[in-house]
């Protein structure tokens, strides 16, 4: 059943500014809608669906960037008829409006990722390691940035409950957790390269606890830890807008839209 979710992910990717619907992807791998929509959320972490929104969002993000096509246009080309659902699905997927995201380049040539701690409203504290693959290292080079953030689900969307931009690989520490259910998520970004590259990297790293962190009074302090891989063709993309997260500029920006 592995297979066929992974062929499912293979073929969202493949056909995701087409109109397509559970009924077709699940048509494709041989499977019932319902068995195939439970497993891939099994093996993926989200729905089909959102996966299908995720690629589609990630096409956005390359069009924003290294185009100047309308807003609108970009919705139509990766399969949304709606620009207002579009926009407010894509804000809350990636962190910022599309227009913003648009601009993010000059924002952060002007005000670059720092190494920071932005800490959440509550009392618990979550702390680990990052370790990177021997690929991961290749793919990356020296003095990569490694982003770190809680996510009350197993897929990283919007801004973390707590998060931390490390300068490079290791120890971690997240602070201000609020009591609930969490997943500690990572991805890293090449330090070279200019505020459109960490935008578009050409390879996702990234890796996830499989573990989910239980934060309460009685267990405010957990320990955790995070392998990061290269991503593969059906690894869900990160959308999140990480240098926003640590850009001064930014923050200050989008506390004020």
């Amino acid at each position: 059943m592995r297979e066929a979710v992974l062929n499912a992910a293979r073929f969202i990717t493949t056909h995701a500014e087409e109109p397509l619907g559970l009924g077709d992807v699940a048509d494709h791998v041989g499977y019932s809608p319902f068995h195939l929509a439970r497993t891939f959320t099994r093996e993926l972490g989200m729905p089909p669906c959102q996966y299908l929104t995720a690629r589609r969002f990630e096409r956005t993000k390359q069009l924003l960037l290294q185009t100047d096509e309308r807003i609108i246009d970009i919705c139509n080309a990766v399969g949304f008829s709606a620009v207002g659902t579009f926009t407010s699905r894509f804000t809350a997927a990636v962190g910022t409006t599309p227009v913003e995201f648009r601009r993010l380049p000059d924002v952060l040539a002007d005000s670059p990722p720092r190494p920071m701690s932005s800490p959440g409203a509550g009392g618990g504290t979550v702390m680990g390691t990052v370790r990177l693959s021997p690929a991961a290292q290749v793919a990356l080079g020296p003095d990569p940035a490694v982003y770190v953030g809680l996510f009350p689900k197993r897929a990283a969307r919007g801004f973390p409950v707590s998060g931390t931009l490390l300068a490079e690989p290791g120890d971690f520490l997240l602070t201000g957790v609020p009591a609930g259910t969490y997943w500690v998520m990572s991805s890293a970004l090449p330090s070279g390269g200019g505020a459109t590259a960490q935008l578009l990297p050409g390879r996702t790293v990234a890796g996830a606890c499989p573990r989910a962190v239980r934060v309460s009074a009685e267990a405010p302090v957990h320990q955790r830890d995070v392998h990061l891989d290269l991503g593969q063709d059906w690894s869900p993309p990160v959308l999140i807008a990480l240098p926003a997260l640590a850009s001064a500029d930014a923050q200050e920006r989008r506390r004020h839209r």
